[in-house]
């Protein structure tokens, strides 16, 4: 049974006229009708019929699919678009209001995406404009590369590559061209792209269930922005291959929906659906530059990255190609106020691979080539045992990756275990070629000097800290006694608190660690044997982490939690130190046995 999406809106009736609202009160260069809310107009402010001296430029559609298109409203772009309900075409009045309300003597053009409501209602709304005596030109936009050629007259759907003829379109009405010019230029632009787009999810219409088409191991391939329908459902692929999928269908259907070849210069437009993070956009911008100049031996002149034409929460993108002309390029680089165009994207693109910058050295390193240490040939017996110990270690954390995160999912923020693998998978290897292993002071310098390149956030720094500091006691001391691991946890424990602001009882690492250290002195003070005490202080460790289930949060991500949410739930942090230390104390133990 389909679960009711969850929204944060009032009432799902009001959503398009209150969205209107807030992008108005957001930037003040933009207004509505006073027909509001029944006419949902947004024009360019202070936009006048009997003092706008340009061809109007007016687009419009559904709502749902913002920014687009009232986002684009601003000099330099649209002067008004024109707003139906959700994936609603709008209505005859008020396309015709806004025809109204912003042409003046030069005359209108207006940007239609190819869907029969909207060819429908845009066109009666001409022809009513027509015999009122205005002068106006209507270019339809079929950008659509998913679909078989023509099947009647319903022809390829208006997708994301309508921004970029909206921004041309915009551009030559702002440099004083004709109607006829203007139009002239947008239906070319419309000519000249093509676009295809994937989901992962289909949207969720406000106070609507949310669908279940989609498994979560599927996706939809030449997808539909109104919830219908892709070309295909496939299983879920790596971003790389679909990135090449779309690129092949765009430039190589035999449909030559584009008129782009081997050498041409391009425009690329990688657009997100609505729930697509920037950083997934990012990773299929990559691809796509690497693919259309080192594949398809294209010349990439401008990347658009990011989410311009939405499917309300759909998780997907489109990846849009335009032929590039110098005349194109001017009017995509010409100045507009409008809001939601990108800026800084002027440069041209380079080569791929981009250049690299090198690393700077550190001023005292001649080469970096200096600062790299071997691993001995032999180990001497306290390198084979700290070695064991190390491997253990890590392993043990590398076992419990799931297990952790599956914690930090409901008290931090899910990656704990992914962290502590890439740090401990990083120590196994450096290990087997790196670490000085028969000096344990050294090695516990390079092993901080791993953490700290591969492990990010907060558990990074804090282990790289426990090894810096543990090193600056046992600097020189190339086969610790008990007595000085016993002090050089102690500074580490002290060196995280001071830095990390965490004490006993905080709900941290250090409520592992803590007791850990406290037993492995006693027993030492008590004369037990470096065996009995180091076994007797993972055993104290475990139980210090076992008990943060019963303690407050006052560090980390977990503080921001409600404590209801934390009972029963050990933090991950505790749990995974005291797990690796008694899989060493343990290691230890057994190559100290007689």
């Amino acid at each position: 049974m389909a679960s009711q999406g969850k929204k944060l809106i009032n009432d799902p009736n009001d959503v398009v006229t209150e969205y209107i609202e807030g992008l108005v009160a957001t930037y003040p260069g933009l207004q509505y009708l006073d027909g509001f809310p029944q006419i949902k107009v947004v024009l360019q402010a202070n936009v006048s019929p009997s003092t706008f001296d340009k061809v109007a430029v007016i687009s419009g559609g559904g709502a749902g699919h913002e920014p687009a298109h009232a986002g684009y409203v601003g000099p330099g772009m649209l002067t008004a678009a024109v707003s139906g309900d959700v994936f609603a075409s709008p209505p005859v009045d008020s396309i015709l209001a806004a025809i109204r309300a912003v042409t003046g003597s030069k005359g209108c053009v207006l940007i239609v995406t190819n869907y029969t409501g909207d060819r429908l209602n845009f066109g009666l709304a001409v022809e009513q404009a027509k015999s009122e005596g205005y002068i106006i030109e209507m270019v339809i936009v079929g950008d659509d590369c998913a679909l078989p050629p023509r099947r009647g007259i319903v022809g390829r759907r208006g997708l994301a590559g309508t921004v970029l003829v909206n921004k041309v379109a915009g551009a030559a009405a702002a440099a004083g061209l004709s109607v006829t010019e203007v139009a002239a230029e947008a239906k070319h632009a419309a000519q000249l792209v093509g676009t295809m787009g994937v989901a992962l999810s289909v949207c969720t219409l406000p106070g609507q269930p949310t669908s279940g088409r989609l498994g979560t191991d599927k996706m939809e391939l030449g997808l539909g922005i109104h919830g219908e329908a892709g070309a295909a459902v496939v299983d879920l692929q790596p971003v790389d291959l679909v990135v090449s999928h779309v690129l092949n269908e765009i430039l190589l259907n035999e449909a030559a929906y584009v008129p782009i070849t081997g050498g041409s210069n391009v425009v690329l437009m990688i657009n997100g659906l609505g729930a697509t993070p920037l950083m997934e956009l990012m990773i299929a911008a990559r691809k796509a530059v690497r693919e259309l100049q080192g594949v398809h031996g294209l010349a990439v002149d401008r990347v658009y990255t990011g989410s311009f034409m939405t499917s309300l929460d759909m998780a997907g993108f489109s990846i849009t190609v335009m032929k590039s002309e110098q005349a194109i390029l001017d009017r995509l680089d010409a100045p507009t106020k409008a809001p939601c165009w990108p800026v800084g994207t002027e440069a041209s693109v380079g080569v791929w691979p981009p250049v690299k910058v090198p690393v700077p050295l550190h001023p005292s390193s001649s080469s970096i080539n200096s600062e790299i240490v071997n691993r001995p040939p032999v180990l001497t017996k306290y390198g084979f045992i700290l070695e064991a110990a190390i491997e253990a270690a890590a392993k043990e954390v590398v076992s419990m990756k799931d297990c952790l995160n599956e914690w930090d999912t409901k008290v931090g923020d899910g990656d704990c275990g992914t962290t502590m693998e890439r740090g401990a998978t990083a120590v196994i290897e450096d290990m087997k070629n790196r670490y000085p292993l028969n000096d344990a002071a050294e090695t516990l310098y390079e092993m901080s000097t791993t953490i700290r390149s591969v492990m990010g956030g907060t558990s990074g720094i804090l282990y790289a800290i426990i090894c810096q500091a543990a090193y600056t006691i046992l600097k020189g001391h190339s086969e610790p006694t008990p007595r000085e691991w016993a002090n050089a946890l102690a500074a580490s424990i002290d060196a995280v608190s001071k830095y990390g602001g965490a004490h006993a009882g905080y709900r941290t690492m250090l409520d592992a660690l803590i007791p850990a250290s406290n037993t492995l002195n006693e027993r030492l003070d008590a004369g037990d044997s470096p065996l009995t005490a180091f076994v007797t202080s993972a055993e104290a460790a475990m139980i210090g982490s076992v008990s943060t289930k019963n303690m407050r949060a006052q560090a980390g991500r977990s503080s921001y939690i409600s404590p209801d949410l934390l009972v029963s739930v050990p933090d991950p942090g505790a749990m995974a130190a005291a797990s690796w230390y008694k899989a060493a104390a343990l290691s230890v133990a057994s190559n100290l046995k007689p």
